[in-house]
């Protein structure tokens, strides 16, 4: 992992009876990780689901950097909008809350 990645946060609603299939397709092994494993700078995902909201999730991409994620999409621009509508389904509500990365960079990251 390098000293201060770049990662991407996104936070989605998801009704019971979807879970299992978020879960498969949102998860660290699932398929959006395996599209975005077609880069040598994608670092992994983890998948988060809330303790006090059973609906809502979040999940963490970690990256290289913010512009080896662009250069991702641009990419592979097709087959992550296939991907995304094939998912659509699968949430009531789907928002990216940002790009981030060290607030301190002298912290290094866990």
């Amino acid at each position: 992992m390098p000293l201060d990645p770049y990662i991407v946060i996104w936070e989605y609603s998801v009704p019971p009876e979807h879970a299992t299939a978020f879960l498969a397709a949102y998860g660290p092994a699932g398929t959006w990780a395996k599209l975005f494993r077609a880069s040598p700078a994608y670092r992994g995902t983890e998948l988060y689901r809330d303790r006090e909201i059973a609906d809502r999730y979040v999940t963490i991409d970690f990256w290289m950097s913010p512009a080896d994620f662009d250069r991702f999409r641009q990419e592979h621009a097709e087959a992550y909008a296939a991907l995304d509508r094939a998912c659509e389904s699968l949430t009531v509500n789907e928002r990216r809350l940002g790009g981030f990365g060290l607030a301190d960079p002298g912290q290094g990251a866990l």
